[in-house]
């Protein structure tokens, strides 16, 4: 079949990203020397300066490895949590908010991506920080060419900064206007905040690891910890219409460390699929897998198959609404077991459902946040986000939505990596001064009622969308893969995986092949609509498998032939030690490299 491109093969080294500056400075850190890991975090770090719209140094990032030396599934959690008085009797209580801001200081959690990278590279890194920071300090220096889709956020966004959020006018309006596509943009600001990261872990001493160390001190505990703390006493306007100041302090950044865990696990047609917990909508990707089982499928890009497919998305995703979230009760293995799977498979019949349909694993009965049983107000009806798109943050601007990176990594001993940056969009906060970047809003996941595994309380990490995934054969990582797209994130992936795992198609043609997805269950960002029985699907399915669609009750959105998803992935044989990856077109910014 065609492909916009080839799939990359070879044996030294891959890596594919969703922005091609980024995936070239972690091809640079393989060429130096450096493993996966080493990588990843260079091309994280980078993608914070080329791609501002979608993440950022304020942001977060879950992700799942396997190295060669332990190759079961791990996640790295670089999930921060929420403040100490973000509590449901401040939020709900005291302010009168209904549901957390999708923008602004009450919707941020500690600041994770940092922490996360800083940790990958201290356990399993080899290389120093300064070879790793040193693209993204050269790009915010120095600059580098624009996006357009860049220029077109600050550009919407432009005359809201001026009179709401002048900070951020001062880093993304130079002159007093917007950057054009593909001028040259520079953020001096956070070039500073980088080399003064640099210069306190250096003067730890030679020793790499004692440098990491005194690295996480200087975000977590020094001065950009002090620069937080301080912006966040501020009042600023946010999606609520009303203008409030953070809960987030310096003491919640210093008590704040990422972590690691045992990956969510599904074994699925030969391969043993892993996820993030059941914090993060993950395991919602393994229940559409165990819903689809070991049987005989539809044929690939038959209405047949994306019936099923639509239907068991709604199913998994009505059981996330329910039981998932950062508590420990979430009864996981029963959510990902073959029978609850088989009983939940006998609900999808030849029509489409419009109901949002919890199950009761292990007897338990399902409880949905009472806010779903009242249709939001004429505000939040206003931000309901494109069907083609990811993140809805700044609603009130209306053409403007944040998003996500993403990027994957192996190299040739067989280490791998699959993560979903996010977070601290330039439009999703007002930038803090000192450091030339803004704090995230993923605090917008949770729910100000009481009692829901998702509910706000200090210290929880909110359910995020961020979704990477690693699957493995024979115990061995053979695939890493994933996307942007918010809710969508763990469907497009769905569409990859059936393309590629069940119909053989290459990396490159699985990624390039027609996607779909439903919004047919509440968003996880503010003002958490749904649309049930919607069907969003890009033209190339066909008008047959449409018009069928239709005749089956779906409400089918047809979008551009090539909209939906920004995949990209990196794979492992570990017979032959060759590696393949490939990236996606669509937004022509993805790129993956290798050889």
């Amino acid at each position: 079949m065609f492909t916009t491109r080839p799939e990359l093969a070879g044996t030294f080294g891959m890596i594919a990203s969703t922005h091609w500056l980024a995936t070239a400075a972690g091809m640079a850190v393989l060429e130096a020397g450096g493993n996966a890991f080493d990588a990843a975090a260079a091309t994280a770090f980078t993608l914070h300066v080329v791609e501002p719209h979608l993440n950022g140094p304020g942001g977060e990032v879950p992700a799942v490895f396997g190295t060669a030396a332990d190759p079961g599934p791990t996640v790295l959690c670089g999930q921060g949590v929420a403040p100490a008085g973000a509590t449901t009797a401040h939020y709900r209580d005291h302010l009168g908010l209904t549901l957390v801001p999708g923008t602004g200081l009450l919707a941020a959690t500690v600041p994770g991506a940092v922490g996360g990278w800083l940790a990958l590279l201290r356990d399993h890194g080899t290389m120093p920080l300064r070879a790793v920071l040193s693209y993204a300090i050269g790009y915010a220096e120095y600059g580098h060419p624009v996006h357009p889709r860049v220029a077109a956020t600050v550009g919407a966004m432009a005359d809201y900064f001026r009179s709401a959020w002048p900070t951020s006018a001062a880093v993304w309006l130079p002159g007093g206007r917007p950057p054009q596509p593909g001028e040259l943009i520079r953020q001096p600001v956070l070039a500073a905040t980088y080399r003064r990261l640099l210069a306190e872990a250096e003067a730890a001493g030679p020793d790499r690891e004692a440098q990491l160390a005194a690295a996480h001190q200087a975000w977590y505990g020094g001065f950009v910890a002090t620069a937080i703390d301080a912006f966040c006493r501020t009042e600023w306007p946010d999606d609520s219409g009303s203008a409030h100041a953070g809960v987030l302090t310096g003491a919640d950044l210093a008590g704040w460390r990422p972590s690691y865990e045992p990956a969510a696990t599904v074994d699925w047609r030969g391969y043993t699929v892993a996820k993030a917990g059941a914090w993060s909508q993950g395991p919602a990707l393994l229940q559409q897998l165990a819903l689809f089982g070991a049987g005989a499928l539809p044929p690939a890009g038959s209405a047949d198959l994306l019936h099923l497919a639509v239907e068991y998305a709604k199913l998994a995703f009505a059981d996330r609404e329910a039981w998932y979230g950062d508590v420990p009760d979430v009864p996981l293995a029963g959510l990902l077991s073959a029978d609850y799977a088989a009983a939940r498979r006998a609900l999808v019949g030849a029509a489409a459902s419009v109901e949002l349909r919890p199950g009761s694993p292990a007897g338990r009965a399902p409880r949905l946040p009472a806010y779903l049983s009242s249709p939001p107000g004429p505000d939040a009806a206003a931000g309901v986000a494109l069907p083609s798109l990811g993140e809805p943050t700044v609603t009130r601007v209306g053409t403007t939505r944040g998003d996500t990176c993403h990027l994957d990594a192996v190299d040739r001993w067989g280490n791998m990596i699959s993560a979903t940056p996010s977070g601290g969009w330039l439009q999703s906060s007002p930038a803090i001064p000192e450091l030339g970047f803004c704090l995230g809003t993923r605090s917008q996941m949770f729910w100000l009622e009481d009692g829901l595994p998702a509910s706000l309380a200090p210290g929880r990490r909110p359910r995020t969308t961020l979704s990477p995934t690693l699957v493995l054969r024979d115990g061995v990582p053979v695939l890493a893969c994933g996307t942007p797209g918010g809710d969508q994130q763990d469907q497009w992936q769905v569409c990859f995986l059936l393309a590629h795992l069940v119909a053989g198609l290459d990396l490159q043609a699985a990624i390039d092949a027609p996607a779909w997805h439903t919004n047919a269950f509440p968003s996880s960002f503010y003002p958490r609509r749904a649309v049930p029985g919607e069907v969003v699907v890009e033209s190339r399915v066909g008008p047959e498998v449409i018009a069928e669609l239709e005749r089956r009750g779906h409400r089918v959105v047809v979008d551009q032939p090539w909209s939906l998803g920004r995949l990209s992935a990196v794979s492992r044989d570990p017979a032959t030690g060759v590696l393949r990856a490939a990236a996606n077109p669509r937004g022509m910014q993805g790129y993956a490299a290798g050889r």
